[in-house]
């Protein structure tokens, strides 16, 4: 079945229109969930809406509450919070371009990926995503949809674009608030040279497929056996490292060099050559 398109509207550049689609860049089916089950009968547990010391309460008596201090709350109307609702627009006008290491990695949310709704559209598209690649820049728009407003991104990513959902401000914490501590030191030169020599060792093009979530891939294992066993509990060994009783205390540059030393590919044995087949009339020779 084809993908659902996220958002299908027009990304507006001053006077230019471009009519796109959104899809979501990313799934949720590697992941893992679990719902809680009553064990006597095998059914699933449902929630009943409660409050405490009252019981369970009809459907029609919930309201929306804010909490503006402990157990102070301002009640709001489904038709109240609906007025305030931001109109979902069918453009996304862009209204800034900045530099993308402007943009701290803390902000960027989800990707999507952007496609030019039909024939007629992709000129207009092409030129887009080129003018971005041969500027080096981030286009910023604010997409509503759903009735809230979300801040964007766009960059070029080979033939097409990627849309980024940004966070705002307020939703991201002061990193220097985490960071002061640290002391601002300057390292060792050798220690850094080492360092630096076990990034390069270990240095190679980025392939996702190269990295598995292990949890997943156990709990599925787990899964299968114990559909197969019909019940029967299963306890899976885990290997730990075993304790090696030596201090914490580590020579840091002595880890550095093992480090460099063990992580060098294995040169390889030159093979040792046969030994060359004597000829019959040396072989006469030496019997005479």
């Amino acid at each position: 079945m084809a993908a659902r398109a996220y958002w299908q509207g027009q990304i507006r550049l001053a006077l230019v229109s471009i009519p796109v689609e959104v899809y979501a860049a990313t799934k949720s089916g590697a992941s893992i969930s679990f719902r809680q089950i009553h064990e006597p009968s095998g059914k699933p547990i449902k929630y009943e809406k409660v409050v405490q010391g009252l019981g369970p309460v009809d459907r029609d008596d919930i309201v929306k509450g804010y909490e503006i201090s402990k157990g102070n709350y301002v009640l709001l109307e489904e038709d109240e919070i609906e007025a305030v609702r931001i109109e979902s627009r069918k453009t996304l006008e862009l209204v800034q371009f900045v530099d993308a290491h402007e943009i701290d990695v803390f902000y960027f949310e989800k990707p999507y990926f952007v496609v030019p709704q039909d024939e007629l559209a992709e000129e207009a598209f092409v030129v887009l995503r080129e003018a971005l690649r041969q500027k080096g820049k981030v286009a910023i728009g604010q997409l509503s949809v759903r009735g809230r407003e979300t801040l964007v991104s766009l960059k070029p990513c080979g033939k097409g674009i990627v849309l980024e959902t940004l966070r705002y401000e307020d939703e991201v914490r002061r990193a220097q608030t985490y960071f002061k501590d640290i002391p601002d030191t300057k390292p060792d030169k050798e220690m850094l040279d080492l360092a630096g020599a076990l990034i390069d060792q270990k240095s190679a093009p980025f392939d996702a497929g190269e990295f598995r979530d292990r949890y997943v891939d156990a709990i599925r294992k787990l899964i299968d056996k114990k559909a197969k066993a019909k019940g029967k509990k299963i306890l899976e060994d885990v290997e730990e490292p075993a304790p090696s009783g030596k201090s914490n205390v580590i020579d840091l540059m002595a880890a550095l060099k093992k480090s460099v030393k063990d992580d060098k590919p294995a040169k390889k044995t030159p093979a040792k050559k046969a030994p060359a087949k004597k000829s019959a009339g040396s072989r006469a020779r030496k019997r005479a």
